[in-house]
Order: structure tokens, then C-alpha cells, then sequence
């Protein structure tokens, strides 16, 4: 189908909730390039939202996934699934020994977590100990209790009631914080690093800060690595640049490079408050997802790809630094290859659809903040082709 056609049947029968989407088709991946239904090729400096770690069409992902397709698909959880149970182990050896369960999104992990945290109270006796703390201008995902979690009133809008019990505390704020988490605080969750808000970096001292109060007051210290784990930031895990070990660690995204899955790992202790019956999911964990999971986690180190992340991310922060210099942007800030810049004018959206026409794809942040989250697989060439076409786009809306 061509683009107008596909457009014209989206119209008529999709939900519309993502409103007119950019007229692009995406009919073919490998590595770190697109290809739309016209036969133009893209550099893609997005990675599907976080998603693609090793690119497009990865061999190793691809074989498993074809091996698996044609052994078996699904039982359910009722048995036994080799390659869940493996991956489950391969996440230990990651996280210094966490239990591992599975779903099937960042959303539905992220709500999991705040389940345990409550039934770990729960199960200790503790029976008000149910508030959950996050941070102003977080994103935690769109299921009820997520979007609680969510301190972005933009996206909470039109579904409440919202489930009750969850506290927004200002980003940074270690005195806030504090004097929020008492002895019927069951959770404080945040990402090292805010996505969804321009790539927003906590600094240790808050890190660190937040462990010792959640320890002080009996409560559970979940890390979200939704976006910024899978070795994003040169660390499989973004927490582990502080020496912070959390109770909890959401993850999705990258894990089975643009396989559907998500999972919480969770220290022993509170990994076993999930006694039988107390949670499940028909799809979590399944064979296809998780046979995916191991082959992306096996790329991952054996190409190295969470020191290039560093490499290459270091690389394309100096680059955007001269030309963000030559442009008077604000900052340039994130860790790796997940990186945020926020222009001095509103022109975000700008760029991104003209670099769209450009060949480069990325997105925007509200009107003043370009997020680039490319494959872990990239160069410092693919880094110069970036910038040119980036550097093109810009000349071309200032005119």
C-alpha cells in the first residue's frame, strides 16, 4: 500500500489517539538505517523510542526469533518456558542476583512494582504503608495505577478517578522528598534519567539521598530503567553510574530490541512477597519475547555495544556542543547514547519534521527539546552523517 492509502484506512477504522502521525511509512530496517514506501533511506537516531539497541534486522535477533517461530509459541505460565527461565538468569547474573518477572511493556512494569511494593506491606503486617512517591514531570505510563505514578497532569487528564495514594514531589528537591516519605510510604520510584521530560538527569547526591531516606523510613527504592536501561548509558543499568542498589528495577524498551516485553527485577526479600496467585499475565515472559531477550542480552556484550555507547556518545555530545555553541542552545545533557538538547526558541518541532525530509529521524520534546536515542550499534560516522543533516535542517527553518 502507498502512503495515502494507508492513511485514508487508518482514518476510517484506527483508534485516533496519535492524531495525524508524521506521513512517513517505515517499510524496511537494517542497522542504523530506514527505508520509507518511496525507497528513501533514514538514518535513525530514535531506535523505535529507545527500542532498537542493535539495530534494525539484527542477525542474532532475527535467527532466534525465526528458531523459535518454528518450534513453539506459546503454553502459558501454567508450565515451564525455557527461555523465560533462562533470561530470568541471565538478569540476575546483570542485576547481582534479583528475581526476575516478566510482562509485557514499561508500563505494565512499572505498575507491577508498585503492586509488590504494597503487597510487601502488606505481607510484613504493614497494612498502611501504601503511599507511593514519585517526581514531578516523571512518566511511568499510561495503565491507572502508572499513570498515578505519572507527575505530568497533561497525561492524567480526562481518566480519573485515579487510584488514590500516590505523592509528586519536585525533581531534585532531597528536602521535599524527605518530608514526603514517612512510615506509610511503601515506595519512592524515579528514573535516573526523565525521557519523556527532555532527557532530565538526577544528580547522585539526590540519588544517594533518596536510598538513605527510603531506608530510614522502611520503604522500598524502585529504580525505573524502562528507557534508560538495556545499556543505553554505557552501564546495562543507568543506576549503576551512582553505586545505588535499588529494591526494584522496572524494565522494557530495549530488552528484546523491538519484541514486546517487560519485566520488574526485584531483590529476594521482596521479589517473594508475590506469593502463588497474588499476580500473573497470559503473555509475560512467553517464548517468542524471551528467546529474543537473550539473543539482544548476548549482542549487547558481545559487541561491546555498552562501551560504544560511551565512545560514540561522547563523541556525539562534543559535536552537538560546537554546533549547539554556534546556535546559543541552552544544554546539552544526558550519559551514552541517550542525550537531550534544549534550544534557546521554540523551533524543536521545526527541526525535527525538516530533518525528517532531511534523511535523519528524531523526535521532539515540547517545542524547545530534541531527544536522540539512537541503536547502541552507531559510529562516530554515522555521528558525522547525523550532524550534517542536522546542521542542513537548521539552516533551512532559520531561513
Amino acid at each position: 500500500m502507498n502512503l495515502s492509502e494507508l492513511q485514508q484506512l487508518d482514518s476510517q477504522h484506527a483508534f485516533q489517539n496519535y492524531g495525524t502521525r508524521l506521513p512517513y511509512a517505515f517499510i524496511k530496517g537494517q542497522g542504523a538505517r530506514l527505508w520509507d514506501s518511496n525507497g528513501a533511506q533514514y538514518l535513525d537516531f530514535l531506535g523505535g523510542i529507545a527500542v532498537v539497541v542493535l539495530g534494525h534486522n539484527h542477525p542474532k535477533v532475527t535467527e532466534a526469533i525465526t528458531r523459535q517461530a518454528s518450534q513453539i509459541l506459546h503454553t502459558s505460565n501454567f508450565f515451564y518456558i525455557e527461555p523465560q527461565v533462562k533470561l530470568a538468569a541471565k538478569l540476575a547474573e546483570l542485576s547481582d542476583g534479583m528475581r526476575a518477572v516478566f510482562c509485557n511493556s514499561g508500563a505494565e512494569a512499572n505498575e507491577a512494582a508498585i503492586k509488590i511494593a504494597r503487597r510487601y506491606a502488606y505481607e510484613r503486617g504493614e497494612t498502611e504503608r501504601v503511599e507511593i512517591v514519585t517526581l514531578e514531570k516523571s512518566f511511568h505510563g499510561r495503565t491507572l495505577g502508572a499513570l498515578a505514578a505519572t507527575g505530568q497532569p497533561k497525561y492524567q487528564e480526562g481518566f480519573g478517578p485515579l487510584p488514590e495514594g500516590f505523592k509528586h514531589v519536585p525533581l531534585g528537591d532531597i528536602e521535599a522528598l524527605r518530608a514526603a516519605v514517612s512510615n506509610k510510604t511503601a515506595l519512592v520510584m524515579f528514573e535516573t534519567i526523565l525521557g519523556e521530560s527532555g532527557v532530565l538527569t538526577l544528580s547522585r547526591e539526590y540519588i544517594e539521598a533518596a536510598r538513605q531516606i527510603c531506608d530510614d523510613n522502611g520503604a522500598l527504592l524502585a529504580i525505573d530503567e524502562v528507557q534508560c536501561g538495556c545499556g543505553r548509558t554505557g552501564k546495562f543499568f543507568a543506576h549503576e553510574w551512582y553505586g545505588v542498589r535499588p529494591d526494584m528495577i522496572p524494565m522494557a524498551k530495549g530488552l528484546a530490541n523491538g519484541v514486546p516485553i517487560g519485566a520488574v527485577l526485584a531483590r529476594e526479600e521482596v521479589a517473594l512477597a508475590l506469593t502463588p496467585g497474588s499476580h500473573g499475565t497470559t503473555f509475560g515472559g512467553n517464548f517468542l519475547a524471551s528467546a529474543a531477550a537473550l539473543a539482544t542480552l548476548e549482542a549487547i556484550e558481545e559487541e561491546g555495544l555498552m562501551e560504544n555507547a560511551t565512545r560514540v556518545g561522547d563523541y556525539f555530545q562534543s559535536r552537538l556542543r560546537d554546533w549547539g555553541a554556534t546556535i546559543g542552545a541552552r544544554e546539552i545533557r544526558g550519559m551514552g547514547l541517550m542525550i537531550g538538547v534544549e534550544l534557546d526558541s521554540p523551533n524543536a518541532r521545526k527541526l525535527m519534521l525538516k530533518s525528517l525530509e532531511n534523511g535523519l529521524v528524531f523526535n521532539a520534546v515540547g517545542d524547545t527539546i530534541l531527544r536522540f536515542l539512537p541503536p547502541l550499534i552507531i559510529s562516530n560516522a554515522d555521528v558525522d552523517e547525523a550532524m550534517d543533516k542536522l546542521q542542513k535542517s537548521w539552516a533551512q527553518i532559520e531561513k
